[in-house]
Protein backbone atom coordinates (compact mmCIF):
# COMPACT_ATOMS: atom_id res chain seq x y z
CA UNK A 1 0.00 0.00 0.00
CA UNK A 2 2.75 2.44 0.97
CA UNK A 3 4.73 1.41 -2.11
CA UNK A 4 1.77 2.31 -4.38
CA UNK A 5 1.47 5.69 -2.66
CA UNK A 6 5.13 6.52 -3.33
CA UNK A 7 4.90 5.31 -6.92
CA UNK A 8 1.82 7.48 -7.45
CA UNK A 9 3.59 10.44 -5.85
CA UNK A 10 6.63 9.90 -8.08
CA UNK A 11 4.41 9.77 -11.16
CA UNK A 12 2.67 13.02 -10.15
CA UNK A 13 6.01 14.73 -9.54
CA UNK A 14 7.30 13.51 -12.91
CA UNK A 15 4.19 14.86 -14.66
CA UNK A 16 4.57 18.18 -12.85
CA UNK A 17 8.26 18.36 -13.84
CA UNK A 18 7.33 17.73 -17.48
CA UNK A 19 4.63 20.42 -17.39
CA UNK A 20 7.11 22.89 -15.85
CA UNK A 21 9.80 22.01 -18.38
CA UNK A 22 7.35 22.64 -21.25
CA UNK A 23 6.64 26.21 -20.07
CA UNK A 24 8.26 29.00 -22.10
CA UNK A 25 11.86 29.69 -21.11
CA UNK A 26 11.52 33.39 -21.74
CA UNK A 27 9.03 36.00 -20.61
CA UNK A 28 7.93 39.47 -21.65
CA UNK A 29 5.81 41.86 -19.62
CA UNK A 30 4.58 45.09 -21.17
CA UNK A 31 2.35 47.95 -20.11
CA UNK A 32 1.50 51.22 -21.87
CA UNK A 33 0.17 54.57 -20.72
CA UNK A 34 -0.40 58.02 -22.08
CA UNK A 35 1.38 60.50 -19.80
CA UNK A 36 0.14 64.09 -19.58
CA UNK A 37 3.56 65.68 -20.11
CA UNK A 38 6.04 66.30 -22.93
CA UNK A 39 8.52 63.52 -23.78
CA UNK A 40 11.49 65.46 -22.34
CA UNK A 41 9.80 65.71 -18.92
CA UNK A 42 8.85 62.02 -18.84
CA UNK A 43 12.27 60.94 -20.15
CA UNK A 44 14.02 62.90 -17.39
CA UNK A 45 11.98 61.14 -14.70
CA UNK A 46 13.11 57.72 -15.93
CA UNK A 47 16.66 58.57 -17.06
CA UNK A 48 17.74 59.69 -13.56
CA UNK A 49 17.42 56.96 -10.90
CA UNK A 50 17.29 59.65 -8.21
CA UNK A 51 13.76 60.46 -9.49
CA UNK A 52 12.53 56.88 -9.20
CA UNK A 53 11.83 57.28 -5.46
CA UNK A 54 9.01 59.65 -6.45
CA UNK A 55 7.21 57.31 -8.82
CA UNK A 56 8.47 53.71 -8.62
CA UNK A 57 5.86 51.48 -6.97
CA UNK A 58 8.64 49.37 -5.46
CA UNK A 59 10.04 52.40 -3.58
CA UNK A 60 6.70 52.63 -1.78
CA UNK A 61 6.91 48.97 -0.66
CA UNK A 62 9.99 49.66 1.46
CA UNK A 63 10.69 53.35 2.09
CA UNK A 64 13.48 52.29 4.49
CA UNK A 65 15.42 50.27 1.91
CA UNK A 66 19.05 51.31 1.65
CA UNK A 67 20.04 52.59 -1.75
CA UNK A 68 23.23 53.60 -3.50
CA UNK A 69 23.94 55.46 -6.72
CA UNK A 70 27.07 55.05 -8.81
CA UNK A 71 28.38 56.33 -12.12
CA UNK A 72 26.96 59.38 -13.82
CA UNK A 73 23.91 61.10 -12.30
CA UNK A 74 21.76 60.02 -15.25
CA UNK A 75 21.93 58.31 -18.62
CA UNK A 76 24.19 55.52 -19.79
CA UNK A 77 26.28 54.05 -17.00
CA UNK A 78 24.09 55.36 -14.17
CA UNK A 79 23.59 52.66 -11.56
CA UNK A 80 21.15 52.25 -8.69
CA UNK A 81 21.37 49.44 -6.14
CA UNK A 82 19.12 48.62 -3.22
CA UNK A 83 18.85 46.35 -0.22
CA UNK A 84 15.37 46.13 1.20
CA UNK A 85 12.76 44.02 2.88
CA UNK A 86 11.22 40.86 1.40
CA UNK A 87 8.90 42.97 -0.79
CA UNK A 88 11.77 44.55 -2.75
CA UNK A 89 14.74 42.26 -2.16
CA UNK A 90 18.31 43.09 -3.12
CA UNK A 91 19.44 44.13 -6.57
CA UNK A 92 20.79 46.72 -8.97
CA UNK A 93 19.82 48.52 -12.17
CA UNK A 94 22.20 49.98 -14.74
CA UNK A 95 21.21 52.21 -17.65
CA UNK A 96 22.75 50.53 -20.69
CA UNK A 97 21.20 52.73 -23.38
CA UNK A 98 19.73 56.21 -23.28
CA UNK A 99 18.40 57.96 -26.37
CA UNK A 100 17.01 61.33 -25.24
CA UNK A 101 13.23 61.51 -25.37
CA UNK A 102 13.02 58.17 -27.27
CA UNK A 103 14.04 55.16 -25.16
CA UNK A 104 15.99 53.90 -22.19
CA UNK A 105 17.39 50.37 -21.82
CA UNK A 106 18.15 49.07 -18.34
CA UNK A 107 19.86 45.91 -17.10
CA UNK A 108 18.04 44.71 -13.97
CA UNK A 109 19.95 42.32 -11.70
CA UNK A 110 18.22 40.72 -8.73
CA UNK A 111 20.29 39.07 -6.01
CA UNK A 112 17.50 38.27 -3.54
CA UNK A 113 14.97 36.76 -3.13
CA UNK A 114 16.16 34.91 -6.25
CA UNK A 115 19.07 35.69 -8.55
CA UNK A 116 17.85 36.81 -11.98
CA UNK A 117 18.74 39.24 -14.75
CA UNK A 118 16.21 40.97 -16.98
CA UNK A 119 16.21 43.65 -19.65
CA UNK A 120 13.92 46.60 -19.01
CA UNK A 121 13.01 49.15 -21.66
CA UNK A 122 11.07 52.39 -21.65
CA UNK A 123 10.01 53.94 -24.95
CA UNK A 124 8.60 57.45 -25.31
CA UNK A 125 6.52 58.66 -28.25
CA UNK A 126 5.05 62.16 -28.56
CA UNK A 127 1.25 62.19 -28.83
CA UNK A 128 0.09 65.81 -29.07
CA UNK A 129 0.74 67.36 -25.64
CA UNK A 130 1.14 63.89 -24.13
CA UNK A 131 3.72 61.13 -24.26
CA UNK A 132 2.91 57.49 -24.92
CA UNK A 133 5.15 55.39 -22.69
CA UNK A 134 5.76 51.66 -23.01
CA UNK A 135 7.46 49.84 -20.11
CA UNK A 136 8.68 46.33 -20.87
CA UNK A 137 10.67 43.68 -19.07
CA UNK A 138 12.12 40.59 -20.74
CA UNK A 139 14.17 37.75 -19.42
CA UNK A 140 14.81 34.05 -19.14
CA UNK A 141 12.98 31.89 -16.62
CA UNK A 142 14.78 29.09 -14.78
CA UNK A 143 13.05 25.81 -13.98
CA UNK A 144 12.32 27.02 -10.44
CA UNK A 145 10.91 30.34 -11.72
CA UNK A 146 8.68 28.49 -14.18
CA UNK A 147 7.43 26.21 -11.37
CA UNK A 148 6.74 29.19 -9.12
CA UNK A 149 4.89 30.93 -11.94
CA UNK A 150 2.63 27.88 -12.23
CA UNK A 151 2.06 27.40 -8.51
CA UNK A 152 2.51 30.69 -6.70
CA UNK A 153 2.09 33.77 -8.86
CA UNK A 154 1.25 35.02 -12.30
CA UNK A 155 4.34 37.00 -13.34
CA UNK A 156 2.46 39.14 -15.86
CA UNK A 157 -0.28 39.98 -13.38
CA UNK A 158 2.09 40.71 -10.49
CA UNK A 159 4.79 42.70 -12.29
CA UNK A 160 2.40 44.14 -14.87
CA UNK A 161 0.21 45.42 -12.04
CA UNK A 162 3.23 47.17 -10.54
CA UNK A 163 4.07 48.64 -13.95
CA UNK A 164 0.53 50.03 -14.15
CA UNK A 165 0.89 51.69 -10.73
CA UNK A 166 4.31 52.99 -11.70
CA UNK A 167 3.03 54.51 -14.93
CA UNK A 168 0.27 56.33 -13.01
CA UNK A 169 2.87 57.60 -10.55
CA UNK A 170 5.16 58.56 -13.46
CA UNK A 171 2.29 60.56 -14.93
CA UNK A 172 1.87 62.51 -11.67
CA UNK A 173 5.63 63.05 -11.24
CA UNK A 174 6.03 64.19 -14.87
CA UNK A 175 3.14 66.62 -14.55
CA UNK A 176 4.61 68.03 -11.33
CA UNK A 177 8.00 68.46 -13.07
CA UNK A 178 6.24 70.33 -15.90
CA UNK A 179 4.86 72.98 -13.56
Amino acid sequence: MLKKFFIGLAVLLAIFAIVVALQPSSFRIERNASINAAPDKVFTQVNDFHNWQDWSPWAKLDPKASSQYAGPKSGEGAKFSWDGNSNVGVGAMTIMQSQPHKNIGIKLDFVEPMAATSDVRFTFKPNGKKTDVTWTMEGQASFIEKAMALLVFDRDEMIGGMFEKGLKNLDAASQAASR
